[in-house]
């Protein structure tokens, strides 16, 4: 807030102004929003409180199951939509069926981290139906909560579609249907056939159907990715489909590249000019100069 005092000085200028945090500044964190997230009761001790974080970029999807610490968070698990190429999903790594999969992704990930993938299998076949896990033999299901940072929770948002992704992967999220894609606000049903159409690109492919037969060049360029791939309208589903099926059979993250032994790194920077090349660039102009008097 802005502090006045009576001899005028405001904001910033005021002696006792308090600068609020760098990231906060950003406009990358929301500490309000952040502290109801990672407090954890005191009884348990040191117990950590883990977090599904979800964030999307203009190229990527970044899923991770992190827990905070004085000295900063904790990942535990990451996933990333740059990955789903090597398991058939070549383009189209932003939509919503890319994030279910990014979803499904982590949640087989961090399961069989914690040998807990053959127990906690979740739902094999996509359905859209609601699911939650329940506790099966001494082990329960690991158990976290949603973190959607800056995003905006609307009904039927891409956040929501890696949260189903990773509940039917066998994760312990809370959460309710009301906003996943195919809940009428109006009558409180819940269409789970509408949310499978979305998990498996049906409203992408009846889009590119339509915009094929009614403007050819319009889909040319709109699906210039697609049409490289070799993807047609009616191959969309079971891509996705053959997708989970990958994703379940090897969840594994590939192996880092090794960089050979004295592999200088890429820089951007521009190089400096030794006082040769500057004497010499000094000459050049020079020249350039005088030939146009």
């Amino acid at each position: 807030a802005v502090v006045s005092t009576q001899s005028g000085h405001y904001g910033r200028d005021f002696k006792r102004f308090q600068v609020k945090y760098r990231r906060r500044r950003e406009g990358k964190t929301d500490y309000f929003a952040r502290k109801r997230l990672i407090i954890q009761n005191k009884n348990k001790y040191n117990t950590p409180k883990y977090r599904l974080i979800v964030r999307f970029s203009n190229t990527n999807i970044i899923a991770q199951v992190a827990y905070a610490t004085i000295q900063g968070d904790k990942v535990v698990c990451d996933a990333r939509a740059n990955e789903l190429p090597r398991y058939g999903i070549k383009t189209g790594l932003t939509n919503y069926p890319a994030s279910y999969a990014v979803g499904l992704l982590l949640a087989r990930r961090l399961n069989q981290k914690y040998g807990l993938d053959e127990t906690y299998t979740g739902v094999e076949a996509v359905t859209g139906e609601d699911y939650y896990v329940e506790k099966e033999g001494d082990r329960g299901a690991f158990y976290c909560v949603l973190d959607t940072g800056l995003v905006r929770t609307s009904s039927g948002a891409r956040v929501f579609g890696v949260l189903k992704g990773a509940v039917d992967g066998g994760l312990d999220i809370p959460h309710s249907n009301k906003r996943f894609p195919g809940y009428n606000d109006e009558k409180g049903e819940y269409d789970a056939g509408a949310h499978r159409s979305r998990i498996v690109g049906s409203h992408i492919s009846n889009y590119m159907q339509t915009l094929l037969d009614e403007d050819e060049e319009a889909y040319k360029r709109q699906f210039a990715t697609y049409r490289k791939e070799g993807i047609m309208p009616d191959m969309l589903e079971d891509m996705y489909i053959k997708a989970h099926e990958a994703i379940r059979a090897d969840p594994v993250a590939s192996p880092k590249k090794v960089q050979p032994e004295g592999a200088k790194a890429k820089s951007y920077k521009k190089q400096r000019m030794s006082l040769q090349q500057r004497k010499g660039r000094v000459a050049q102009q020079k020249a350039a100069f005088l030939a146009l008097q």
